[in-house]
C-alpha cells in the first residue's frame, strides 16, 4: 500500500534514503536528456538556419506569387476571353436556327466583323474558363460541318464538369466516330456519356444510342442492358418507347 509523503519529509530508514537518491538520480537524469534533445535541435536549427530560412521564403514566394497571377493576370484575362468569345456564340447560336448554315459555322469558328472565333479564342486564351467552352463549341461546328476529325479533336479536349454539355462532348465524339465507321470506337463513347450524368436528358439518349450500335456490332447482351437501364431508370423519357422496341431484337440475337 503506497504511503503519502508530505512535503518536507526525511527517510528515516536505509531503503527509504537509497530510495529518495534514486528518485532524484532519475529526474535528474530526465532533465539532462531533455536538455541534451534541446541543445542538438537548437544546434541543428543554427547550423540549417539558412536552409530553413531559404526554403520558409520559397514557400512565400510561391504562395505570394500565386496570389499575384491570379489577381492582376489570370482574373483580368478571364474577363477579357469571356468579352471577346461572345460574338462567336452568336454566330454559333444563329447557326443552329438557320437552313444554310455552313457560312455561321465558318464564323464560328474563324470569326467575323473583327471579333474572334473559336479557334482564335483557343490560341489566345487556352488556360481560360472560355478556352475550355470554345473547345466544345468548336468541336460541335466541326460536327455540323462533317469534318468529323477536328470534332473529335476539339470535343476530347473540353473539359466539361457540369451535367450537360460534359455528357453531350463524349456523346458527340461518339456520333463523329459512327460517320467514320468506328463502331467499336463510337460504342465506348456513348457508354461513357450515358455514365456521366444520371439526368433524364443526356443518358436516355447515349443509352439507346450505345445499344443500337451495340446491336450493329453483333453484341446483343450489351445492347440488352442498355435499353433494359432506360425502361428501368428513365421510363419516362423519349427515349423509352423506342427501347421496348429494341429490347425485342435484341432478345432475338441472342
Amino acid at each position: 500500500m503506497a504511503t503519502y509523503k508530505k512535503r518536507g519529509y526525511k527517510p528515516k530508514t536505509k531503503v527509504e534514503r537509497e530510495a529518495k537518491i534514486e528518485e532524484g538520480s532519475t529526474t535528474a537524469e530526465v532533465f539532462k536528456t531533455l536538455d541534451t534533445g534541446a541543445s542538438k535541435t537548437e544546434a541543428w536549427v543554427e547550423k540549417n538556419q539558412k536552409y530553413i530560412l531559404g526554403v520558409v521564403g520559397a514557400i512565400a514566394i510561391c504562395v505570394l506569387g500565386y496570389i499575384g497571377y491570379e489577381q492582376f493576370i489570370q482574373e483580368p484575362k478571364e474577363a477579357e476571353a469571356a468579352n471577346e468569345i461572345f460574338q462567336a456564340q452568336q454566330y454559333y447560336e444563329q447557326a443552329m436556327n438557320a437552313t444554310a448554315s455552313d457560312s455561321l459555322y465558318n464564323l464560328a469558328l474563324n470569326g467575323g466583323e473583327g471579333k474572334y472565333g473559336f479557334l482564335d479564342i483557343i490560341d489566345n486564351y487556352g488556360g481560360t474558363s472560355a478556352g475550355n467552352r470554345a473547345k466544345y463549341y468548336a468541336g460541335m461546328a466541326y460536327l455540323n460541318l462533317n469534318d468529323y476529325q477536328n470534332a473529335i479533336n476539339y470535343l476530347d479536349g473540353y473539359k466539361g464538369k457540369d451535367e450537360l454539355t460534359g455528357p453531350l462532348a463524349k456523346g458527340a465524339i461518339g456520333d463523329a466516330f459512327v460517320q467514320l465507321n468506328q463502331n467499336d470506337e463510337a460504342l465506348k463513347y456513348y457508354e461513357e456519356a450515358a455514365t456521366m450524368s444520371a439526368n433524364g436528358v443526356t443518358a436516355p439518349r447515349f443509352l439507346l444510342k450505345a445499344g443500337i450500335i451495340a446491336l450493329k456490332l453483333n453484341k446483343p447482351d450489351v445492347a440488352l442492358k442498355h435499353f433494359k437501364t432506360i425502361e428501368d431508370n428513365h421510363p419516362d423519357a423519349p427515349e423509352a418507347a423506342r427501347a421496348e422496341i429494341y429490347v425485342g431484337q435484341a432478345e432475338a440475337m441472342q
